[in-house]
C-alpha cells in the first residue's frame, strides 16, 4: 500500500529544514530547474532537419535561443512555483522545492523572475525580432498555464505541448528556415505522451491525496489516462513512420534511408511506457532520459543515425 502524501513529507520532513541553511542564491538556482533544460533541446530540430548543422551561424543563433529558453524556463518554474506553493507543500516531492518549504520568499522568487526575464526577451529580440515574438508568446501560454489553464481538463496537457510546439518553432525562426508540417505534428504528439504520462505518475504516486494536490487530477483517472496515452502512442509512432518513409522526406535529404531509425522511437516510447506503468516513473521526463540508461542510450543513437543518414558524412 502506497504511503499518503502527508506521511512522506512528513518522513522527510528533515531534508526541507536541512536545505533551508543554504545560501538563497542556491535556493533560487534550484528553483530555475536545470535539471529540466533539456526540454529546450527542441530547438536544435529544425537546424537538424533543415541541414544547417554544418552552418556555424545558424549552430551559434540556436545555441543562443536555447539559451534564451532556458533562462525563460527558470522564469516559468519560479512563476509556477510561487502560484503553488501552498498546493505544493502537502506534495511528498514537491514540499522540498525552495519556495515550497519557505526556504526562498516568494518575493525574492518574483524579483528573480523579472531580472532574469527582462535581459532574456532582450537577448531573443536582439537574435531576431521574430524570434521574440515567438519566445514572448511561449511565455506567455506558460503563465496562462501556471494561472488558470493548468485547471481545465485536456487543455491543461494541450498547453504544454504546444509549448513544445513553440520551442521548434522559435528554432526555426531564429535561423529563418521554414518548419516541416511532419516536425510540428511529431512534436505535438511526443509532447502529449509525456504530459499525460505524466498526469498519470501524478495519480498513481499521490493515490488517495491526488485530487486534493491538484484539482484538475479530480477530471482524471488511471483508466481514461490510459486510453488517452493508448491514442496518443500509436498516433505518434505513426506520424514519425509516415514522415521517415514519405517520399517528400526522401526527395528532401536526398535519400530513403530515414526509415531505418523507426525502430528507436519504437523501443523508446515502449521503454517510456514500461517505467511509468512498472516502475512509477514519468513524473519528470527530463529526469528520466537522464538517469535511465537504456532510454538514454536509445535517444543517442537515435540523433546519431538522423545526422549520419541527413549529412551523409561517410558517403552513405
Amino acid at each position: 500500500m502506497a504511503r499518503s502524501p502527508l506521511t512522506q513529507v512528513a518522513v522527510s520532513g528533515r531534508a526541507p529544514r536541512a536545505a533551508a541553511q543554504r545560501p538563497a542564491v542556491i535556493h533560487l538556482l534550484i528553483s530555475l530547474r536545470p535539471e529540466q533544460w533539456t526540454k529546450n533541446l527542441f530547438v536544435f530540430a529544425a537546424l537538424i532537419f533543415a541541414q544547417r548543422l554544418d552552418d556555424p551561424g545558424s549552430v551559434l543563433r540556436v545555441a543562443g535561443a536555447f539559451a534564451v529558453f532556458c533562462a525563460l524556463s527558470g522564469v516559468v518554474y519560479l512563476f509556477n512555483d510561487v502560484a503553488d506553493r501552498r498546493t505544493d507543500a502537502s506534495h511528498p516531492v514537491k514540499a522540498r522545492r525552495p519556495i515550497a518549504s519557505g526556504a526562498l520568499s516568494p518575493q525574492t522568487a518574483m524579483m528573480a523572475a523579472i531580472v532574469i526575464g527582462v535581459p532574456a526577451l532582450a537577448a531573443a529580440w536582439w537574435l531576431r525580432p521574430t524570434f521574440a515574438l515567438v519566445a514572448a508568446a511561449y511565455l506567455l501560454l506558460m503563465a496562462l498555464y501556471s494561472g488558470p489553464l493548468k485547471h481545465v481538463v485536456i487543455i491543461d496537457v494541450l498547453a504544454i505541448s504546444i509549448g513544445f510546439v513553440l520551442r521548434v518553432f522559435a528554432g526555426a525562426v531564429v535561423i529563418d528556415v521554414p518548419v516541416s508540417h511532419w516536425l510540428l505534428v511529431c512534436t505535438i504528439l511526443l509532447a502529449l505522451f509525456l504530459a499525460l504520462s505524466k498526469r498519470r505518475h501524478e495519480l498513481v504516486l499521490l493515490a488517495d491525496g491526488a485530487k486534493g494536490h491538484r484539482r484538475i487530477l479530480q477530471e482524471y483517472s488511471p483508466y481514461l489516462l490510459d486510453q488517452m496515452i493508448g491514442v496518443v502512442t500509436a498516433s505518434t509512432l505513426m506520424a514519425y513512420m509516415l514522415y521517415a518513409t514519405s517520399p517528400e522526406t526522401a526527395e528532401r535529404f536526398g535519400t530513403s534511408l530515414l526509415g531505418l531509425t523507426i525502430p528507436f522511437p519504437l523501443y523508446g516510447i515502449f521503454r517510456y511506457l514500461y517505467l511509468v506503468h512498472h516502475k512509477e516513473g514519468g513524473g519528470s521526463p527530463s529526469e528520466l532520459l537522464l538517469t535511465d540508461r537504456p532510454l538514454l542510450v536509445c535517444v543517442a543513437l537515435w540523433g546519431v543515425t538522423v545526422a549520419l543518414i541527413i549529412y551523409r558524412p561517410l558517403g552513405i
